[in-house]
């Protein structure tokens, strides 16, 4: 696969197969023509495709249908590919192709990005590879289970839930879905298969059996529906329990359709094509230095937050050590002579609290903003500690 060369083109382009084979990158003109413009503002060129995965994840969770979505889908082009590649590979007995597993993993796009947790410094692409794979597992082995059950242990194996959603997906009324759910209740109670019968290939139930199951249907309708009192036959029971597996599978295996498919009824063009808007370039400049600024002051009110919590953790007498040092500003002599102890004690005692801040404050960085824990770093985070702890206690004197 080629790398996309840009930013323009990493957010603007999609990949096109040749069967199962990548193909080349195809660009939207919409997109192409958003992403330029975005760059055409002083001081945006030089941004990362980081910074812009950010900038438009931000702008999909204020308006998730708008252009935002269509920019994410075309960056996470790569992610998908390769993740739709591994998992086929891995996936024992499948029929389904790399296009087929790309087109089931980009259909979850919404999933992924609500999913992305961007303050605590996730990088998008790592997240949406690791997501596009247990999608494309989960729908592959949904579509396994389906093709392989029989309809009679289909019905079986659904649950309410699931069949109620599969029948309000097929466009059932409301009164319809509570008979079609009556009539795989009383199906489930009465057709109970021999232990010995394949769990997978259930056999059709009896004529004596399907007259018990339209039977305590028409006993139940009375009691659990609230438009009752028609009586049903078996043939009815039957046709709706076989309409309620066809709903199932069409829900369980829904058909999936790239964005880079032909659009229906045009000679010319993409779904993609339909799918992007325009941006108001004049307001994108404030909204990027906005936003740096809204996340510059998240994070330290989280590393604030942090501190504290690891405050309240300390020892009585560090705490009061701390305040002796900086809010009453002693010398480490002066705080020795006050708690009738050697200067050296102090000293090292003061470094041990410090040293227990430092422990906390570089784990929540490791475990909240992911950052490697390398010497620099925590020289780094020694540093904001001290100014922090200058600050807060600064703040109780006043």
């Amino acid at each position: 696969m080629r790398a996309r060369q840009n930013i323009v083109e990493i957010f603007s382009s999609f990949i096109q197969f040749d069967f199962d084979r990548f193909s080349n990158w195809v660009s939207d003109p919409r997109l192409l023509r958003s992403m330029n413009r975005c760059l055409a503002i002083e001081d945006q060129a030089s941004h990362s495709e980081n910074f812009w995965a950010i900038y438009w994840h931000k702008k999909w969770c204020k308006e998730p249908s708008g252009i935002a979505r269509d920019h994410l889908i075309a960056y996470l082009q790569e992610a998908c590919f390769w993740s739709s590649r591994k998992t086929v590979s891995n996936f024992q007995s499948t029929q389904y192709s790399l296009p087929d597993a790309f087109q089931i993993a980009i259909a979850g796009i919404d999933k992924v990005l609500k999913g992305f947790d961007r303050d605590r410094g996730f990088n998008l692409k790592s997240y949406a590879g690791i997501t596009f794979s247990n999608l494309i597992r989960e729908v592959l082995r949904q579509r396994q289970e389906v093709d392989i059950c029989s309809e009679w242990s289909l019905l079986r194996k659904l649950s309410k839930k699931r069949l109620t959603e599969s029948l309000q997906n097929a466009g059932l009324a409301i009164d319809n879905i509570e008979k079609y759910v009556l009539a795989w209740s009383c199906f489930k109670n009465i057709y109970v298969p021999e232990r010995s019968s394949p769990t997978k290939k259930l056999s059709k139930p009896s004529a004596e059996t399907w007259g018990a199951i339209a039977n305590l249907y028409n006993q139940e309708s009375k009691l659990q529906l609230s438009a009752s009192g028609e009586i049903i036959d078996a043939i009815t029971i039957e046709k709706w329990l076989l309409a309620s597996v066809k709903a199932a599978r069409a829900y369980l295996y829904p058909n999936v359709t790239s964005i880079n498919q032909p659009k229906p009824g045009y000679d010319s063009g993409e779904i993609a094509d339909s799918l992007v808007g325009e941006v108001e370039e004049s307001l994108l400049s404030d909204m990027i230095v906005e936003e740096e600024t809204q996340q510059r002051n998240q994070q330290q009110n989280q590393v604030h937050d942090a501190l504290l919590a690891a405050l309240d953790q300390l020892k009585p007498e560090e705490r009061l050590l701390l305040e002796l040092y900086y809010v009453q500003e002693l010398k480490q002599s002066d705080i020795a002579k006050q708690l009738k102890t050697q200067q050296y004690n102090i000293s090292r005692k003061l470094s041990r609290v410090k040293k227990s801040l430092l422990k906390s404050l570089a784990k929540w960085s490791k475990e909240t903003l992911h950052i490697s824990l390398t010497s620099d770093v925590l020289n780094n985070i020694s540093v904001i500690i001290e100014e922090w702890l200058n600050s807060h206690y600064k703040d109780k004197t006043q």
